[in-house]
């Protein structure tokens, strides 16, 4: 027995020792994390945010005084000392955040992760997003201001990086086992392109060229037509485009769309969205215009958002900022008040690429052969060797699929033609937008942005509202882009870009309002070609028709819409199936929870069991509505695909309307029944699977009330470390409600300016300024979030400490 207790001891202690040491499974190496000397206890505290700090490069000294939420407020003389400084705070308080989201974009993730991140390295350089960071950089490098001010912010950052011990390095280094590098301005660029491939990075090409021929002309315009029957778009239906004298382009005489036969990458995050608006003073209770923004992005630890207020003599800004780069992105100054939400246009489109033979060294281009470049992709490798990635360049862009990467020819290819690789300049749009005074500024900061589309909104305290929708855009015949095309017919090239001041766009509209929330930009008066490709159809309408229901509105009414979760989806069936569906089969068990259903308000509430119902019923009802089409065949998709929720979420304006329009169409037969079925059988049919579905959840979790069943969360960026997020928070809504907070999800800021002067500014976001997880500020915003409250945001005017002022700490130059 002794013996036993012996080798047991043993046994436990080799496999403590061992799991110390190394991975098990995903998870990282724990003993980093338990060493006394250098792990988690040495980062269980808040970085010095006091006293004087050494900050070579700087001309004069710099004053940041840090408020109660730990918001740094940063007074520097100079533009050049203040992103230098914006650098060095950053990197204080984000360091691993920053670096990791570049190396994603790069496609370094296996450096540090091992081998299993080499598909999606492999998959971040096909896109070309290191390709297009470059182009950024170049862009950049040919305006002098910019470049200097990006080179400060470069050195303001690596200054911290010096000054840290590898004890005091943020605990995910020691995790990992890796150490911080010099930042350099390309990895700016990279958190760019990180955030571009993000918000524009899909496209659907090669699915409706799938669905196209499968289905022919005729049912796929039912499913996917250009615009929906009821339309309230981005601008104003009311708006002149009369004005508009650059034609969109002719359509060529033959256009075939070419055969799809690869998977297509990963797509962002079928959430990715945005809610913005503005009032006139017209229509505000002060006589103030009247702000507001809330992008929706993944929740994470530590926040994508950095909350900051930047001041010189000459300007003075103060909001969300993306660690990693200059300035404030969505904010105020003492001027105006910007946003953005993601326009959701077409800038990808994919080109069939036939090569002479298999060296692939030529490719076919009109009546000729042009040369291939090449592009040798070196993926470091944890542990492992390097692995060489071989990606072809035509004139298009990358060849992203090939025989080497998910193609079955050797002699065909498929290039990406995408905006995101063109080399905008925005940094300078948010730097001007920082300093801004007016409309006129305004517009004239938006003009070196390309990519990705976004609609700014606009307020200033000189009484104008607006929007635009600014990106570069390809002036496309009618179709262009929406297929995959022949890369071989030169009748397929962009053949040139709309100007930017035709871009769409409103000021001070009669109406008194301007919004966006994803929806289509532009009714069909608006002449040049817009297809609906993935537009939203419900939470623009309920925030459009909340603002045309008020003569005046209040801050608080604000808050009330960007925390509003009336679902109005559910809202334009279920009254329509509750008239409908035969409910003279339901059991006993059915029948409650039909009642219950039948009952419920449309809103959904934290506590609400209907709202799960509805949730767990419209999926079955949609999938069995198109029982006849192959998901995972047309998407080339795994069968847990986000990408795969998130194609057929742009379908599900049409199918609502089918169902109620066309209900004895052959599109509602089931192809494996013998009879003949109607809307009103699939109704029927997919609420009993939904009962079924519920209870077995009741009996595996219990409670089914909405925010239970739904389980919000916000997760640290690396999802191998559960300790480091928040779980089970309680926030109502889904993404299709003006509160879009999903599972993993939603509103990443919130954000409402009053135009007055200075303005006046509410802000939350779900996480914490502080990016250690040891740290009170890590995410102690979270449960004011979800509860709907804000913090007072503490708009300083002069750089001397007020009553929020928890500590202050002085920047000062070298000798």
């Amino acid at each position: 027995m002794k013996y036993f207790k012996f080798i047991l001891a043993f046994i436990i202690a080799f496999g403590i020792f061992y799991a110390l040491n190394n991975p098990l499974g995903s998870a990282p190496v724990l003993g980093a994390f338990f060493n006394p000397n250098q792990g988690f206890w040495q980062n269980d505290k808040t970085t010095n945010v006091s006293g004087n700090l050494d900050l070579p490069g700087l001309k004069e000294p710099v004053t940041v005084f840090y408020d109660k939420h730990l918001i740094p407020h940063v007074f520097a003389q100079n533009d050049t000392d203040l992103y230098r400084s914006q650098g060095y705070i950053t990197a204080q308080h984000r360091l691993w955040q920053m670096e990791f989201q570049t190396f994603a974009s790069a496609g370094r993730l296996a450096e540090i992760v091992g081998e299993k991140a080499v598909p999606f390295d492999r998959m971040q350089r096909r896109k070309g997003l290191g390709y297009g960071a470059e182009k950024a950089l170049e862009r950049i490098k040919k305006d002098p201001e910019i470049l200097g001010y990006l080179e400060a912010y470069r050195d303001g950052v690596n200054r911290y990086i010096q000054t840290l011990n590898p004890k005091d390095c943020p605990i995910e280094y020691k995790l990992l086992g890796y150490a911080p590098e010099p930042w350099t301005l390309e990895k700016t660029t990279l958190l760019f392109m990180y955030m571009t491939d993000d918000l524009c990075g899909y496209s659907n090409d090669f699915t409706y060229t799938h669905l196209l021929k499968k289905f022919g002309e005729n049912r796929f315009n039912k499913m996917f037509p250009d615009f929906y029957d009821i339309i309230d778009p981005v601008i104003p239906v009311e708006t002149d485009w009369s004005y508009i004298d650059t034609p969109i382009t002719e359509i060529p005489q033959s256009q075939i769309p070419q055969d799809s036969i690869v998977e297509t990458m990963e797509d962002p995050n079928p959430s990715n969205g945005s809610n913005n608006w503005a009032v006139s003073g017209t229509k505000s209770y002060s006589g103030h215009p009247i702000l507001a923004n809330d992008p929706h992005l993944g929740l994470n630890l530590p926040s994508i958002w950095y909350v900051m207020q930047l001041a010189t003599p000459e300007h003075n800004s103060f909001g969300a900022t993306l660690p990693g780069a200059m300035g404030v992105v969505s904010g105020f100054n003492t001027h105006i008040a910007w946003g953005e939400t993601n326009a959701t246009r077409d800038v990808k489109d994919w080109y069939k690429t036939t090569f002479k033979d298999a060296s692939r060294t030529e490719y076919k281009y009109g009546d000729s052969w042009r040369k291939t470049k090449i592009r040798l992709e070196n993926i470091k490798i944890k542990g492992k060797e390097t692995y060489v990635d071989t990606v072809l360049y035509t004139h298009e862009g990358p060849v992203s699929y090939d025989y080497n990467y998910k193609g079955t020819q050797k002699t065909v290819g498929y290039a990406m033609k995408w905006t995101g690789h063109m080399g905008g300049n925005e940094q300078r749009t948010i730097l001007e937008l920082n300093e801004a005074k007016n409309y006129d500024d305004y517009v004239s900061a938006l003009k070196h942005w390309v990519a990705p589309a976004q609609n700014f909104v606009f307020a200033s305290t000189e009484g104008d509202i607006a929007l635009w929708i600014q990106g570069l855009f390809a002036n496309k015949w009618k179709g262009q882009g929406k297929f995959l095309m022949d890369g071989s017919n030169p009748d397929n090239e962009w053949q040139s870009f709309i100007p930017q001041e035709f871009n769409a766009k409103t000021k001070n509209p009669e109406r008194g309002f301007v919004s966006s929330a994803n929806q289509h930009p532009v009714d069909q008066q608006y002449p040049y070609y817009v297809f609906n490709d993935h537009f939203e159809a419900y939470r623009n309408r309920v925030i459009n028709d909340f603002f045309r229901s008020k003569d005046h509105v209040t801050i608080q009414d604000f808050k009330d819409l960007q925390n509003n979760v009336f679902n109005l989806k559910a809202s334009e069936l279920l009254p329509y199936i509750f008239e409908h569906m035969d409910t003279s089969t339901l059991n006993p068990e059915e029948t409650e929870f039909y009642n219950q259903i039948k009952d419920w308000d449309f809103n959904n509430t934290i506590d609400s069991h209907a709202a799960t119902i509805w949730e767990v019923w419209w999926p079955n009802l949609f999938n069995i509505t198109w029982d006849d089409v192959d998901w995972e065949d047309a998407l080339k998709k795994k069968p847990d695909s986000k990408s795969k929720d998130y194609f057929k979420r742009t379908l599900h304006y049409q199918t609502i309307y089918l169902l109620k329009n066309d209900p004895d169409s052959a599109i509602m037969d089931l192809v494996n029944t013998p009879e003949k079925e109607t809307s009103s059988d699939l109704f029927l049919i997919s609420f009993k699977e939904t009962v079924k579905q519920i209870k077995d959840w009741e009996a595996e979790n219990g409670d089914d009330a909405w925010g239970k069943y739904k389980g919000t969360y916000v997760g640290h960026l690396l999802q191998a470390l559960p300790a480091f997020s928040r779980f089970d928070i309680p926030v109502g809504g889904d993404r299709n409600t003006v509160n879009a907070a999903d599972t993993n999800h939603g509103p990443s800021w919130r954000m409402i300016v009053e135009m007055t002067s200075p303005p006046t500014a509410l802000g939350i976001y779900p996480g914490g300024q502080s990016g250690n997880p040891g740290s009170p500020y890590y995410d102690n915003f979270i449960d004011d979030w979800a509860a709907g409250n804000y913090l007072n945001l503490d708009f300083m005017q002069s750089a001397t400490s007020d009553d929020e002022t928890m500590s202050t700490q002085t920047l000062n130059p070298t000798p």
